[in-house]
């Protein structure tokens, strides 16, 4: 979904200001538009609702599991599938693994957030490297 600025719509669920503000400054540099909810409820009602390119969603939702958030937004919006990208914080736990396997999710550490997320939005939006942001 393109807006009507000619920009791409991106879905920020995160309750954390500081990671929302990085967020949004990342999806600014990316020419994207970034759209919060602040729990996992009010993401499917907006999903539901609007149409997004992408969602990036905290692992930590605060009223629903990280698990039931990634199924609902598949089952609301099929088009979301494969453009649904996981914060996480060090990814240690089984859970928590078969949960990124099971749905096939990228996933970021936090500590990794900078270095990794400009990477990863720019492959599920189809964005082509820029020449200052190209990895070898």
């Amino acid at each position: 979904m393109v807006t009507g600025s000619g920009r791409r719509k991106v879905l920020i669920v995160e309750d954390e200001p500081a990671i929302r503000n990085v967020l949004f400054v990342l999806l600014a540099g990316l020419g994207c538009e970034g759209d919060v909810a602040y729990t996992g409820q009010q993401a499917l009602s907006m999903v539901s609702r609007e149409s997004f390119d992408a969602v990036l969603v905290d692992l930590r939702c605060n009223n629903l599991g990280a698990e039931e958030v990634v199924s609902q937004i598949k089952e609301i919006s099929p088009s979301l599938v494969g453009r649904v990208l996981v914060i996480t914080g060090e990814v240690t736990d089984p859970q928590t693994m078969d949960l990124l396997s099971r749905h096939l999710l990228p996933h970021i550490p936090r500590s990794q957030l900078m270095p990794e997320l400009f990477s990863q939005l720019r492959g599920i939006l189809g964005l082509n490297a820029s020449p200052n942001h190209a990895k070898s």
